[in-house]
């Protein structure tokens, strides 16, 4: 009776002198330049009791949505995330006396035109009690580099089998395999695309002079793709 263990590992086709084997690991690295960049935003405020802090906050909020959204199609997708509004106690006395309340509320926004993202970064931290941590820079998940570096990963792997053929003195004949890395076995994930420097703004109080723009470099993407390829050969020449 065959063990259990045995029965779990898969055959390996090892070939035949008359069609051997090969396999071979394809893979392709690209670096090229992101499409998108995303930036937090956090706006806060402060006040003696709940509603002026609950107001201020509002008014922020409807500020920096504003100005987020005169840049049109520069920005490819706005989303309000958490929001908070908490009380602050006081260190000293008995009781749970409040000192002041604090709001706070997480936007993210995402741009295509980095020409104007240089310019609204500067605008957003400029506003009172706001808060700007980025750019991350990325890659559209279907971005056509991921494609690019997946075929490269293959072509890769062909050639690789065919010099190892040609070094035997024959030729490819087929293709047995192609498969992604870790497709019939969980393995360790592939690398992923950097997301790049991160920056962080806040300022208290608006100035009466405008900020020159910051002038913000796209940091270049590295893109990956291996591949398992397996292929028999015509007899070698040995």
């Amino acid at each position: 009776m065959t063990a259990p263990s045995e029965e779990l590992q898969p055959a390996v086709p090892y070939g035949t002198p008359d069609a051997p084997r090969i396999a071979v690991r394809g893979e392709a690295r690209l670096e090229v330049d992101p499409e998108i960049a995303r930036i937090g935003v956090s706006v806060a405020s402060r006040g003696k009791d709940r509603r002026a802090a609950l107001d201020d906050l509002t008014r922020r909020n409807a500020a920096v949505l504003d100005l987020i959204k005169t840049y049109g199609d520069a920005v490819e997708r706005l989303e309000t995330g958490a929001f908070s509004i908490s009380p602050e106690l006081k260190d000293k006395g008995r009781g749970e006396r409040i000192h002041a309340y604090h709001g706070r509320v997480h936007i993210t926004a995402v741009l295509t035109d980095f020409t104007a993202l240089g310019e609204l970064t500067t605008r957003l931290a400029d506003l009172d009690l706001t808060r700007v941590d980025g750019p991350w820079w990325a890659l559209r998940p279907d971005s056509p580099a991921h494609r690019e570096a997946r075929q490269q990963a293959v072509r890769e792997a062909v050639q690789r089998a065919r010099e190892y053929a040609e070094a035997l003195g024959a030729s490819l004949a087929a293709l047995v395999e192609l498969a992604d890395i870790g497709a019939e076995h969980p393995a360790t994930p592939y690398p992923q695309a950097a997301g790049g420097r991160m920056r962080s703004m806040a300022y208290d109080a608006a100035e009466d002079t405008a900020a020159a723009p910051l002038d913000l470099e796209p940091q270049r993407q590295h893109v990956y793709a291996r591949v398992n390829a397996r292929f028999t050969m015509t007899p070698p020449q040995l």
